[in-house]
């Protein structure tokens, strides 16, 4: 059930880029109480335009500078491809716009470092949108979890896994593609939300496609308590997104870790002992909306789920994974002292 949130007055949403997710996002906030989704900006001002006149949002800007001469948008959404979060965000922070910007949130952690230093300087609110990390649901099987239920944990094991190597954004490396940041940051999250921070080593292997970035993967993460989690994602076809969580006692099985459906509890016979689904939603996507504004309203940068510092470790984790495989992306080869794109090709569509 949508939460309403009577601690702030009606703020404005801007959306930077039109692709799906900025559509799901634009969907959202059409439905939710004291957030309105006020304008869109694109490259082509023709789809911006599109854009706004299929969701009802009163401005569309031909450029996404011309959104930041808009005072009064309250937080721009950034639903662009990885490789252009790192722009966006300096971009927008520079213009003292308050940032919610998608995963991953960016190529790697150097530019996440850079972002949320200058974030710091300007007095600018900035925040990944790792949808799950806001959602209710978490605390509630973060708290099963935690009860004592199945014994002592000992393991668990998820995946991620869709069909869409067809899709450029993902196999094409100028885009910071490949299944990694795109999937693989959904199941180091689950792991992390799950277990933890104090990590003893990774391990992990992956199969790549001509461009060169990774499809598929499995990761290994052994934690100092001798907990382990294997993580499984790929984008050449699709998965049950299932997490397991094993324990001495029984074992734990949320559907769906990219947007969690329900949590059941299984005994050591393998019989279903509780069962709990997640409360209705809009999309998801309202949680991490209303996290924002109430950290904004407390005068906070970061909202308390997905701190920074959570940021900077899932993206070091995964700058590690990709030096183990060799994954490198031409904007990190070409500038390591300036990892942006400053002249994207213009048939390259730039929206998620």
């Amino acid at each position: 059930m949508e939460r309403v949130n009577k601690m702030f007055k009606q703020k404005r949403v801007g959306i930077l880029g039109t692709g799906v997710i900025a559509a799901t996002m634009a969907g959202t906030l059409k439905k939710m109480k004291n957030v309105k989704c006020y304008g869109v900006a694109s490259r082509d001002e023709q789809r911006a335009r599109d854009f706004a006149e299929k969701f009802g949002i009163k401005v569309s800007y031909a450029s996404y500078e011309e959104m930041m001469l808009d005072d009064k948008i309250d937080l721009v959404y950034i639903a662009t491809p990885h490789s252009e979060h790192y722009a966006n965000m300096i971009m927008c922070i520079e213009n003292g716009k308050n940032v919610l910007c998608e995963k991953a949130f960016t190529v790697n952690c150097k530019q996440a470092q850079e972002v949320f230093e200058l974030a710091k300087i300007k007095n600018v609110f900035v925040t990944e949108a790792i949808w799950v990390r806001y959602m209710p649901m978490l605390t509630t099987i973060k708290g099963i979890v935690n009860s004592g239920i199945i014994g002592d944990i000992t393991m668990l094991t998820c995946n991620l896994g869709y069909n869409v190597a067809h899709k450029q954004r993902m196999t094409d490396p100028a885009l910071a593609g490949g299944a990694l940041l795109d999937l693989g940051v959904y199941t180091i999250n689950f792991a992390l939300m799950m277990f933890g921070n104090d990590i003893l080593d990774i391990h992990s292997t992956c199969t790549k496609i001509s461009t060169g970035v990774d499809a598929a993967e499995s990761i290994t993460i052994t934690f100092k308590d001798n907990k382990m989690a294997i993580l499984n994602n790929t984008m050449l076809g699709m998965s049950d997104r299932r997490g397991i969580i094993y324990g001495t006692d029984g074992y734990i099985e949320i559907e769906n870790i990219n947007n969690f459906e329900s949590v059941t509890v299984y005994d050591k016979n393998r019989k279903a002992v509780k069962k709990v689904k997640a409360p209705k939603q809009i999309s998801g996507y309202e949680y991490e909306v209303y996290s924002c504004f109430e950290a904004m309203e407390k005068g906070n940068l970061e909202c308390w789920e997905m701190p920074h510092e959570e940021t900077l470790r899932v993206m070091n984790i995964m700058d590690d994974i990709r030096k183990e495989w060799g994954v490198i992306y031409p904007i990190e080869k070409d500038d390591t002292e300036n990892s942006v794109v400053d002249n994207p090709d213009e048939k390259v569509s730039l929206d998620k």
